[in-house]
């Protein structure tokens, strides 16, 4: 038999008639009845007499397979091969014709006719073309179905990709912030000490000198001989007695000042890395902003940069401190390298339902809209190479959405930028599993 010639049922899977149904187009009755008898016995066969015929079919129902005519009444086959082309891709179209003519059998197929039959045909032919056209079908909606699948896997892959990325930033961020932790100890054990004794003494050093101006202004004011005068006269020129008292004062304000700053730069520097705060508590929002601000004083004490604060309401907020600090460090210190010569950074906040805002705007360059979309993408920069690692964002991410909270960006080329920091007040603590997962 014809069908066991061409198709081996036992390895072939089981035809589903109603989803391979087949339209036979033809004006002539009799060979719409024989084509129709011949395909019945493995497929479910409906015939039209005409194209519109035909078209009112495959609007209402789906077909596998279109057979038609080209000479038909009305408009022919090769416009209906068109209109199937362009409205129902996914049905295969064989032409049958009693035309021999290889241009016309070359045009049906750039159309895209499956194939090209000439009446009279033999049925054991029409079966294999259609047979043929049917298997054909089938293997590119496979393919589709599987290149969907592949898309799907690949999008699947990046996704993946992009959150194993974010979490080895997150491990590299911890690392390092577990190194300066250390760090930081150690800086601010070893800085705390002796700028305690510098600062005390200071104040010692400055009480004693005020003992020994008054005994010298008493000596001052002793009538001596004349040649004790005289040789005191002398001596008190040759060390410049005059201004020894005052640079001595002005010397001691100034070691004073300068152990002050050393105590404040400890303090900061403990307040910002909160090695004693490795637990979920709450806390004052702008004090740690403030705190980062204070040792980001090479970008914010020159003067180049206008840095204003317009400061809200806010109640105490359950965070990870030293970590909302690297947020902070990271906007920061991006929105002042955004601003290339003279401009305004601006920080804001406020509490937004339940949660507390912190907004952050610098007058810099600003970010391409094509950029902005992935800057917090890890190992994403637009920073020249060797400037910036493309982890500051993506960390930051991180640790905002940890804290179940929420970062936006804006930005205007040529006009700055702004990022939205949001986080919920009563945030609770993260489960350890979800940490480490």
């Amino acid at each position: 038999m014809f069908q066991s010639e061409v198709i081996d049922e036992s390895a072939s899977p089981v035809i589903n008639r109603a989803e391979q149904r087949i339209l036979i187009v033809d004006d002539e009755a009799i060979i719409r009845a024989m084509f129709s008898t011949f395909l019945e016995e493995k497929y479910e066969c409906d015939t039209a007499a005409s194209c519109d015929e035909a078209l009112a079919y495959l609007a209402n129902d789906t077909y596998a397979l279109v057979m038609s005519d080209i000479q038909m009444p009305g408009r022919n086959g090769v416009e209906l091969l068109r209109e199937i082309r362009h409205r129902y891709p996914d049905t295969a179209v064989i032409m049958v014709s009693g035309i021999d003519r290889p241009q016309r059998i070359r045009d049906a197929l750039h159309i895209g006719a499956v194939d090209y039959l000439t009446k009279p045909c033999e049925l054991d032919v029409l079966g294999f073309s259609v047979d043929r056209a049917l298997e054909r079908r089938e293997l590119m909606l496979t393919a589709r179905c599987y290149r969907a699948d592949l898309e799907r896997q690949n999008l699947e892959l990046a996704a993946r990709k992009a959150l194993l990325e974010r979490l080895q930033a997150q491990i590299i961020h911890s690392e390092k912030m577990a190194g300066l932790g250390q760090l930081a100890a150690g800086v601010a054990h070893e800085l705390n000490n002796p700028a305690g004794f510098i600062y005390g003494n200071m104040d010692l050093i400055r009480g004693y000198l005020g003992r020994l101006e008054l005994m010298l202004s008493i000596y001052d004011r002793v009538n001596l001989p004349a040649t004790e005068a005289a040789e005191l006269a002398v001596t008190k020129k040759e060390i410049g007695y005059e201004s020894l008292l005052p640079d001595l004062r002005s010397m001691i304000a100034d070691c004073v000042e300068g152990a002050e700053r050393i105590r404040d730069v400890v303090k900061n520097l403990r307040l910002f890395s909160r090695l004693d705060d490795g637990e979920f508590k709450q806390i004052d929002l702008h004090e740690n902003i403030d705190s980062t601000i204070r040792l980001l004083s090479g970008y914010y004490g020159s003067g180049r940069i206008h840095l204003v604060r317009e400061y809200g309401e806010l109640p105490l907020v359950n965070c990870y401190a030293g970590q909302l600090n690297q947020v902070w460090t990271n906007l920061l210190v991006n929105a002042a390298q955004a601003i290339k010569q003279n401009g305004e950074v601006k920080i804001s906040s406020k509490v937004v339902g339940e949660s507390a805002v912190v907004t952050i705007s610098d007058t810099g360059s600003g970010i391409e809209p094509e950029h902005l979309r992935r800057i917090f993408d890890p190992f994403f920069t637009t920073k020249p190479v060797g400037e910036g690692t493309g982890l500051g964002l993506s960390i930051s991410y991180g640790i905002i959405e940890k804290h179940g909270g929420t970062i936006e960006a804006e930005s205007v080329l040529g006009v700055g930028t702004t990022f939205r920091v949001s986080i919920p007040i009563e945030s609770q603590e993260p489960l350890k599993h979800t940490e480490d997962s």
